[in-house]
């Protein structure tokens, strides 16, 4: 009888570990991530050689460090004297936002349409205009703007154009991406009762989609004004206009004004558009 209570009893320590073994997930790290070392091997490899190759003084560069104290102390002294020009500067920087944005909305929403797989289901027109928009996409901004510079000189026409191509090849992928996100069954059934595609994309796509349109235009408007402000310091018009002349002409007072007041505008926004995106999931 103790026998066979042992036994019992051996029995059901191995079938517990053998249970608790069953429950440990497999996990293959070695075998999978052979790729980290080496890619971790090749980020400390390009570090040490582009450090080698700008030769940065470093001796020079922490002698410089007591430097950045000052000049923010001397930012933090805001001169008053200039509001008007700096409110002038905010407001068309703020315009410049907002004009780029609504073209590109547009143009974002008819070219998303065509890029999207699902809604015209033209396979080259889609490739075609990916691929266009694409190459559009991986040219920065900055390089478009002083493209606009040239064509269109000086002045905010050139920043509202220059934000435009970069800013509408965005909203293409985006939009093209949510529009495909919509089920092929979605779009088949309403096929079948002979309604025409533009007309499904009119009524059943863009209403489906119109929670991540609101998002990612949010995201947007919030990447345009801080570009803005950095493309106003080449010729663009704008509040980084007015930093950049007062920050060369050594009037930190007013530049630290302005700079504080994009980071203000800045902050509104996106809670502003927080605020918008609750309501619409509600």
């Amino acid at each position: 009888m103790e026998q066979t209570i042992v036994q019992n009893t051996a029995k059901q320590t191995d079938n517990n570990a053998v249970s608790k073994k069953e429950k440990k997930i497999p996990v293959g790290c070695r075998q999978k991530n052979k790729f980290i070392p080496c890619f971790m091997a090749g980020t400390v490899l390009l570090t040490v050689i582009s450090l080698m190759y700008l030769e940065i003084d470093w001796i020079k560069l922490a002698s410089r460090v007591p430097e950045i104290g000052k000049v923010f102390a001397e930012l933090a002294h805001f001169d008053f004297s200039n509001m008007d020009l700096i409110f002038s500067s905010m407001l068309e920087t703020i315009s410049i936002a907002v004009l780029s944005l609504l073209y590109s909305l547009i143009l974002g929403v008819v070219f998303g349409m065509i890029a999207a797989r699902n809604i015209l289901r033209i396979k080259w027109l889609s490739v075609l205009t990916q691929s266009l928009f694409t190459f559009l996409r991986a040219v920065p901004t900055p390089v478009w703007v002083l493209l606009m510079l040239v064509c269109l000189g000086m002045g905010p026409e050139a920043g509202v154009a220059g934000l435009c191509v970069h800013t509408t090849a965005f909203f293409t992928k985006t939009f093209a991406q949510s529009f495909e996100s919509i089920p092929d069954e979605t779009l088949e059934a309403l096929e079948a009762t002979g309604t025409s595609r533009i007309s499904i994309f009119v009524n059943a796509v863009l209403p489906a989609a119109f929670s991540q349109i609101a998002a990612w235009t949010g995201m947007r408007l919030e990447t345009n004004f801080s570009e803005c402000a950095v493309l106003g310091m080449v010729g663009a018009g704008g509040v980084g206009f007015v930093i950049s002349r007062n920050l060369q002409s050594y009037e930190y007072g007013t530049a630290g004004l302005a700079i504080v007041l994009v980071f203000a505008v800045a902050y509104c926004i996106e809670r502003l558009f927080v605020a918008i995106k609750k309501k619409i999931a509600q």
